[in-house]
Parts: C-alpha cells; sequence; structure tokens
C-alpha cells in the first residue's frame, strides 16, 4: 500500500464518524502531512460544519505551509455559513492536495480543484475515489434526486419470519447482530417503521450503544389516521421525530412540545401513503440517508416502487414455521424476479449472517 493510499484510507476512517449527523452536508475526512507524519486530521461536525479541512487545518497550524492535505471529497468552493475549504487551504499556504473524489454540488462541481491549481497548488485526484463515492452516496443520491439514500433491515429466520404469529420477535438474531443494528441507526440521518410495527413492539428507535447515545437518529413514523397513542415511546420528545399523515388528519398540539412535527400527505388511490413523496419531502428537510425498520406492508411497496437502494438482512438458524409473521408482504409476482442487486458484503455476527446488498449506485454516471 503506497503512502497515499494509506493516508486517505486514514481520511475515509475519519469521514465516517460523521454519518448520520452531518446531513445537509456530505461526511467528509481530511489529515495533513508534513515530512511524512500526520500533523492534523478533521471532520465534518455535526450540522455539517466546521467542515473538515477547518478542522484539520486548526490542528495543524503554521505547520501547514508547505504540507499535503488529502481530502476525502473535493474542497467545497463557495462560500455558505462557512468561507470556502479551498480558500482555507490556499491561505493556509499547503503545496499539494490530494482528493479522493469530485463534489456532484453544482456550486462546487469542479470549481473547489479549479481554485486550488489556481493558486499553484499541486492537486491529485481519484486516490480510493470508489471508497469515497461510496461513503457519501446519501449525500449524492439526495443531490441528484432529491431524496435521501433509502436502506433496508430486515432481521429474519431461515424461513424468512420476523416474529412468531403472537408477534413475539426477541430475539431472533444474535446481540452482536442487534449491536450492529444500533450502529446502523447511528449512522443514518432518519429512521422510518410504520404503524403496525410502532403498535406491535412500542420501538423507541434510538441507539442505544455506550458512547454513541447521542447520535440517535430522527425518527420518521407513518401513521396515517393517528392510531399511534401519544403516549408511546416514539413521541416521547427525547429525539426529533416526523408523523407522516394523510391529507386532512391534524396532529394534536401537544406534539409540538416534545418535538413532533407533523409531514401531511394526500393519500394514494390505495388510501396509502405515497412514499416516492414522503422520501422527496425528506430530501427538502436535507435527509441524506433514511434507515428502514418496518414492516412488511412498507417494505414491500418501497421495493415495488423501485426505492430501495441497500438492504441489510440478518439471517440466524432459526425456523418459526408457516404462521410466523414474514419479513416481505406480497408482492404479487408471477414469475421469477432478477437479482436485487450485487452482494457487496457479507458478515457473520456469532450465529447470524449479514448480507448487505447495494440495488442502485449513486452517484449517477
Amino acid at each position: 500500500m503506497s503512502d497515499a493510499t494509506a493516508f486517505m484510507h486514514h481520511a475515509l476512517s475519519l469521514a465516517k464518524r460523521g454519518l448520520g449527523n452531518t446531513f445537509p452536508n456530505p461526511a467528509v475526512g481530511c489529515v495533513i502531512i508534513k515530512e511524512g507524519k500526520i500533523i492534523g486530521r478533521g471532520w465534518t461536525q455535526p450540522s455539517g460544519r466546521p467542515h473538515a479541512e477547518t478542522e484539520a487545518l486548526k490542528q495543524a497550524g503554521g505547520n501547514a505551509f508547505g504540507a499535503t492535505a488529502y481530502v476525502t471529497l473535493e474542497p467545497c468552493a463557495h462560500h455558505g455559513k462557512t468561507p470556502p475549504c479551498a480558500e482555507a487551504l490556499i491561505k493556509a499556504g499547503v503545496m499539494r492536495v490530494v482528493v479522493a473524489a469530485g463534489d456532484v454540488d453544482e456550486r462546487v462541481a469542479g470549481r473547489g480543484i479549479a481554485m486550488l491549481k489556481q493558486a499553484g497548488i499541486v492537486v491529485t485526484e481519484g486516490v480510493l475515489e470508489k471508497e469515497a463515492l461510496a461513503l457519501n452516496a446519501g449525500f449524492f443520491k439526495r443531490i441528484q434526486t432529491g431524496m435521501p439514500l433509502v436502506a433496508v433491515k430486515v432481521a429474519s429466520s431461515l424461513d424468512g419470519k420476523i416474529a412468531l404469529s403472537n408477534g413475539v420477535s426477541q430475539w431472533i438474531t444474535s446481540p452482536v447482530a442487534r449491536a450492529f443494528g444500533h450502529k446502523l441507526r447511528a449512522e443514518y440521518d432518519a429512521i422510518l417503521v410504520g404503524t403496525n410495527t410502532v403498535l406491535a413492539d412500542n420501538p423507541r428507535l434510538n441507539c442505544r450503544l455506550q458512547g454513541l447515545e447521542k447520535f440517535s437518529p430522527i425518527r420518521v413514523v407513518l401513521d396515517k389516521a393517528l392510531t399511534i397513542p401519544e403516549t408511546y415511546n416514539v413521541f416521547d420528545g427525547t429525539q426529533p421525530t416526523y408523523c407522516v399523515v394523510g391529507a386532512n388528519t391534524y396532529p394534536p398540539k401537544s406534539f409540538r412540545k416534545r418535538n413532533v412535527l407533523p409531514i401531511v400527505l394526500p393519500l394514494s388511490e390505495k388510501n396509502q401513503l405515497p412514499l416516492r413523496v414522503l422520501l422527496e419531502e425528506l430530501g427538502k428537510i436535507g435527509i441524506t440517508r433514511l434507515l428502514v425498520e418496518g414492516g412488511a406492508a412498507v417494505i414491500s411497496s418501497l421495493h415495488q416502487d423501485n426505492l430501495i437502494d441497500r438492504w441489510y438482512w440478518f439471517t440466524a438458524p432459526k425456523i418459526l414455521g408457516n404462521e410466523g409473521r414474514s419479513s416481505i408482504a406480497d408482492l404479487g409476482l408471477t414469475e421469477i424476479p432478477t437479482s436485487l442487486g450485487n452482494v457487496s458484503e457479507s458478515k457473520q455476527f456469532g450465529d447470524s449472517i449479514l448480507q448487505i446488498i447495494d440495488t442502485h449506485n449513486f452517484p449517477a454516471r
């Protein structure tokens, strides 16, 4: 492994720390190297600022002059709530900038790299580009389509069941698999569930890993007719919650006191909440990564509308039988479908197996 690759790997590991809490901005990592040593490092802070380059330059101080900066995404070139990062790198006197991937945001889109080159800085592009693009797939998708990346998490038995017929589901998968599921919650901006899941489980939908509790995702609850009692955990005010209701349905004023905000959508011809419209609304809010944890009807609707970008499917060596609750509702298939996509990764967690399947790739080329 070359030094350039090793340093960019480190920058990518820093960028990953921001996943789930930098939206609507991308999660970026930056390391500043001088004489073969790291003199500064940073990653995008919560709510998207300060940016990674600013954090790394702050650590490096005056030593940044003549140094090399490794950045996982093209430095921004526009004035927003903070000055352009390309400008900050120029002012710091860095000699070289190594960039993993270009930015598709039209406010940047090559302008950051052009600004650096015009200032006489040597720019190297494309180091670990594939990994950098995958890391910020949600950001790229929102820029290109207006919707967040949608990932579905399923924990099932070998025969595809997620619970017994009486609703008992604790616990199908291993403790270490469930811990990974909570880590996923910390890495996604928001988490979506349907009415039936809330009524059956009364979940909190937070991250309960020690040290990551503050990174619990925004909750998005489908409740078209407001059938979920106000006393349920999803409305407890511990984290922001969007309650998605049908037109002419008005959540109680008490919701606002508990950080619960309504998203009112017109119902479809089938009297269902239009999920594509919901994704567009979440994109307007700034959500880039959405984790879906049920239920079967919601997942089926998303799948039938080709709205799922990634699957996290945990399978445990258990059989629950035909009377168990299925992970997927009826799809109305008349022939064997094509493969969902590429199995990008498989992992074992105790007695449970995880398959990660990517169905779409962003940015679109």
